[in-house]
């Protein structure tokens, strides 16, 4: 492993122990093993460094997903695909790691620096693509700006399914609530 691949490693390692905020460039050199010009040398900043662990650790997450979804029976329906996804991305909000990478990426919003938030709406920019296949299960040849519509709407319920999650697992909805309140609503404002 290069050095550049080691402060993406450590720079993983310390988001999720240290959280953005509270990470600095020693302790990401230190994690990495490596010297702390490395930093500046391949990312250019200590800040650059960390939105690129970001960007690989969520890739990883939702990678991790549908990796978990592959291997079972292939759903005989939408419906069943929907639910099977997210159950097992409200399952993996469990799992310390996961709960800091979301953790983190919602401090980062509260540190309000311009350039950060754009890198981090660059970053969820990114993802509504892999949200709109994974969740919604849309076609590979769809049309890119029914994929953008479908994937932020996705985006947005997963973002606030986490949330209820981080707060109180117990009452976080479930696949299944989460399918009949699309149906209901659908229904409510359908033409």
């Amino acid at each position: 492993m290069g050095n550049r691949e080691a402060l993406v490693d450590g720079a993983k390692t310390c988001l999720l122990q240290k959280g953005y905020g509270r990470t600095t460039a020693r302790d990401i050199a230190s994690a990495a093993g490596v010297s702390l010009a490395a930093i500046g040398y391949h990312f250019g900043s200590k800040e650059a460094l960390l939105n690129e662990a970001m960007r690989e650790a969520l890739d990883e997450w939702g990678a991790d997903v549908g990796r978990a979804l592959a291997p079972a029976a292939t759903p005989s329906s939408a419906y069943e695909h929907f639910v099977a996804t997210w159950r097992q991305a409200i399952g993996s909000l469990s799992e310390p790691s996961v709960k800091a990478l979301w953790s983190t990426q919602f401090e980062v919003l509260s540190v309000g620096q311009p350039a950060l938030l754009a890198e981090l709406s660059n970053l969820q920019g990114e993802a509504r693509e892999g949200v709109a296949h994974l969740f919604g299960g849309v076609d590979a040849d769809a049309d890119p700006e029914e994929v953008q519509r479908i994937g932020s709407f996705l985006q947005a319920l997963l973002l606030g399914v986490v949330v209820l999650y981080l707060f109180d697992p117990a009452k976080a909805p479930s696949p299944e609530d989460l399918a009949a309140s699309i149906r209901t609503v659908a229904a409510r404002i359908g033409g």
